[in-house]
C-alpha cells in the first residue's frame, strides 16, 4: 500500500502515521514511513533518540527515484532510510535547515516519484506523513498522485473537517478514489459533534481515535506509546490498519 496521512496542522498526524507504521510492521509487514514535514519530527515517534532523528539525512532536492531519476529505490533506502526500534524504517524528505533556502518543491516532486515506482522489492506499504493542509495537493502532478490511499486525519472540529472535505476534492482529480476518515483526540462527549459534521459535510468517518492522556505524556517527552498504554487507542489504530488493507484495493496476505 501507498498510504498518505493529510489533514489540517495540529490534528496528530505525525503520531497517527507512527501507530499506523507499527500496526503495520507487527503484522509482519514491511514498512517505510516518510516525512515530509520540514521540520521532521516523524522518527521519535518511531523510536529514534533526539540525536538521532535530527541526524537522519534528508533526500537531496534533487533527486528523482526510478528508472529515469538519479537513484533505484533499493539505493534511496540503501542511502536515507534508517531502521528505528518498532521495526519501521523511516526517512526525511524534507528539512528546512536556513533562512531564505528556497521552496520544498524538489522534495515533494522526490516523495512523488519514490511513490511512483514499484516498492514491492523493497517495502509492502510506505506511508507518507504529509504537511499540513492541502498544498501539496495542488503541486504539478500531485504529490500524493500515486498513493493507493489517503488517511483524513480531523479533530473534532468544523475547520478539521472542511479541510478533509476540499483534500477528498483535490484528491479526486488526482485518481484516488480510497479514503479513510479518521477522527483524532476525540473525547467522549465530541463524538456525536464529529460525526455529524462529517455527515454534514460528505466526509467519511471509520475510525475514531480516543483522547489520551498517554498520548500527550508520550508526545511532551518525544517517546512512542508503549502498547500497555492506552489501550483504547491501540484499538482504533488497529481498526484504521484493517480499513486501510480492506480499502486499498492492493492484494494483501497477513
Amino acid at each position: 500500500m501507498k498510504i498518505g496521512v493529510v489533514g489540517k496542522g495540529g490534528v496528530g498526524k505525525t503520531t497517527l502515521s507512527a501507530l499506523l507504521a507499527r500496526s503495520l510492521a507487527e503484522r509482519g509487514r514491511r514498512v517505510l514511513a516518510v516525512d515530509t514535514d520540514s521540520n521532521p519530527n516523524l522518527g521519535l515517534s518511531l523510536g529514534l533518540s533526539p540525536v538521532q532523528t535530527e541526524s537522519l539525512p534528508t533526500v537531496p532536492r534533487s533527486i528523482v527515484v526510478g528508472s529515469r531519476g538519479d537513484l533505484t529505490v533499493a539505493e534511496l533506502m540503501a542511502d536515507y532510510a534508517a531502521d528505528t526500534p518498532s521495526g519501521v524504517a523511516v526517512m526525511s524528505a524534507l528539512r528546512v535547515a536556513e533562512a531564505a533556502a528556497g521552496c520544498t518543491c524538489g522534495g515533494h516532486a522526490t516523495v512523488r516519484s519514490l511513490l511512483g515506482e514499484a516498492l514491492d522489492a523493497e517495502t509492502d506499504d510506505t506511508i507518507v506523513d504529509m504537511e499540513a493542509g492541502i498544498e501539496h495537493l495542488s503541486r504539478s502532478g500531485g504529490t500524493l498522485a500515486h498513493a493507493d490511499v489517503l488517511v483524513l486525519v480531523m479533530e473534532p472540529s468544523l475547520k478539521a473537517v472542511i479541510t478533509a472535505r476540499r483534500t477528498i476534492a483535490l484528491a479526486r482529480d488526482l485518481g484516488i478514489v480510497a479514503f479513510c476518515g479518521v477522527g483524532n483526540k476525540v473525547a467522549d462527549d465530541q463524538r456525536d459533534l464529529l460525526s455529524g459534521l462529517c455527515a454534514d459535510n460528505d466526509v467519511p468517518l471509520d475510525v475514531v481515535v480516543p483522547a489520551s492522556r498517554d498520548i500527550i505524556e508520550a508526545d511532551r517527552s518525544g517517546t512512542p506509546l508503549e502498547h500497555g498504554q492506552a489501550s483504547l487507542v491501540w484499538t482504533a489504530v488497529e481498526a484504521l490498519t484493517d480499513c486501510l488493507l480492506n480499502r486499498s484495493g492492493v492484494s494483501v496476505t497477513q
